[in-house]
């Protein structure tokens, strides 16, 4: 380890520069992600010192098919991208971690103590706690540190600042105490335990796999315990496309049970049929079982478990779609894959906000320029839905436009034009 001042030194002379347009895709990037991890360590040494210190990466994610399929075991098409969330880290010989976020209190996790804190749910301590007792209990070592963190990747942007941090302080522990010895997937098996039980977010392992495997990855979770990914070597750029996130700055705020109800009715249908989850029943058994199910279990959860083998086979074609190179069969099924989300799963809007519908609109104005202007792209709710963002491939001359068009709408700095990024989780630089 170097200190942290001459580390700034080596960054500020352009010793990293390689490394940091290899990580963020783009050697324009390459400038202002310097300057980033410059006042990063400017931070870490106003609160710590100028101690020998390691800086830490975890990307942000982007769901590209498969909507609310990963809690059913069932199949998706995801994403790391280019932006992140960094830490600069030295280690501690307390046993207490003590990480100090950007625009956020300085947090303290005693790691004497690893046991479930129900007073602690929904905050960083939280995941801290939970990433490290499942550490500790697969037999890693854990030890303290001290932190301080910066992200691109803002809470509630819908590119899974949680995953993206649950991700990072997994690979801080796993080089500062195990040689960087612990892989990437039970990296995100850690950090969804963490946010399942710890944080007590029900989700499901989609979003800590992408962010923490890196690349656009096929995964399939039809074994939880043993996950098949498949790397999908495609840049959409050789399609003539740019990966745009929009941010409809709706709130997350009250939308718990929206989030909760989604697995919780999947898994309702399944339980008729003596399952745990969609992808153990067939498709038909559903759809001979209609007239039952819908007075059993109601409307939406029907739609909400035809929707899931909509998007099983959504997930397959979009993946024969790209290894072909048929990219307006790929923006078919993206099509597909939204409307689906919007029909059957219905994680648009809240029925109980039916004012505020952000995600429609921005939708359909993204549908409107896509056709009159672009003549062909495709848009869909982007994530876990009901507020937050959407995600819309835009042809690459008509970028520019279109990210003019929708800030119109929602905002400066709504639209996110983003790229596929190689690696996941990472010590960037230690």
């Amino acid at each position: 380890m170097k200190k942290a001042s001459l580390i700034k030194s080596d960054l500020i002379a352009g010793s990293f520069d390689e490394t940091l347009a290899a990580l963020y895709m783009d050697e324009g990037l390459v400038e202002s992600e310097k300057k980033r991890y410059v006042k990063a360590i400017d931070e870490f040494i106003g609160l710590f010192g100028d101690c020998e210190a390691e800086i830490y990466s975890a990307p942000g994610r982007s769901e590209v098919g498969g909507n609310h399929t990963d809690h059913e075991n069932g199949m998706v098409l995801a994403t790391s991208v280019n932006i992140d969330t960094i830490m600069v880290v030295t280690p501690a010989e307390d046993n207490v971690i003590t990480v100090k976020s950007e625009g956020y209190k300085m947090c303290t996790v005693d790691l004497n103590s690893l046991k479930v804190n129900e007073a602690e749910n929904g905050t960083t301590v939280a995941l801290i706690r939970g990433v490290c007792a499942s550490l500790k209990d697969l037999g890693y070592e854990v030890g303290g540190f001290k932190g301080y963190a910066t992200s691109q990747v803002l809470s509630g942007s819908g590119l899974s600042s949680s995953a993206a941090f649950e991700t990072l302080i997994g690979n801080v522990i796993s080089g500062l105490y195990n040689n960087e010895e612990v892989d990437s997937v039970t990296i995100a098996k850690v950090g969804q335990k963490a946010e399942n039980v710890y944080f007590g977010k029900p989700c499901g392992l989609m979003d800590q796999m992408a962010c923490s495997v890196g690349g656009l990855i096929n995964i399939d979770f039809e074994d939880p315990g043993n996950v098949k990914i498949k790397k999908v070597e495609v840049d959409f750029k050789d399609f003539g496309l740019n990966l745009c996130i929009v941010d409809t700055k709706g709130s997350h705020a009250d939308l718990t049970q929206d989030y909760a109800d989604v697995p919780a009715e999947m898994k309702a249908i399944a339980g008729h049929f003596g399952k745990k989850v969609l992808r153990e029943v067939k498709k038909e058994e559903v759809t001979q079982n209609l007239a039952i199910l819908r007075e059993k279990y109601g409307d939406r959860a029907v739609l909400r478990a035809l929707h899931f083998y909509n998007e099983e086979e959504n997930v397959a074609e979009l993946v024969s779609a790209l290894a072909g190179g048929d990219v307006d069969r790929f923006l078919k099924i993206i099509s597909a894959s939204g409307d689906s989300s919007y029909k059957y799963l219905q994680n648009v809007y809240s029925s109980k906000k039916p004012a505020e519908q952000g995600l429609s609109l921005g939708i359909a104005v993204s549908e409107l320029f896509l056709r009159e202007k672009a003549k062909r792209g495709a848009v869909r709710v982007h994530g876990g839905g009901f507020a937050g963002t959407i995600q819309a491939f835009v042809p690459v001359e008509c970028t520019e436009l279109y990210k003019e068009t929708i800030e119109a709408v929602f905002g400066e700095g709504s639209c996110h034009i983003l790229k596929v990024r190689d690696k996941g989780g990472v010590k960037v630089i230690g």
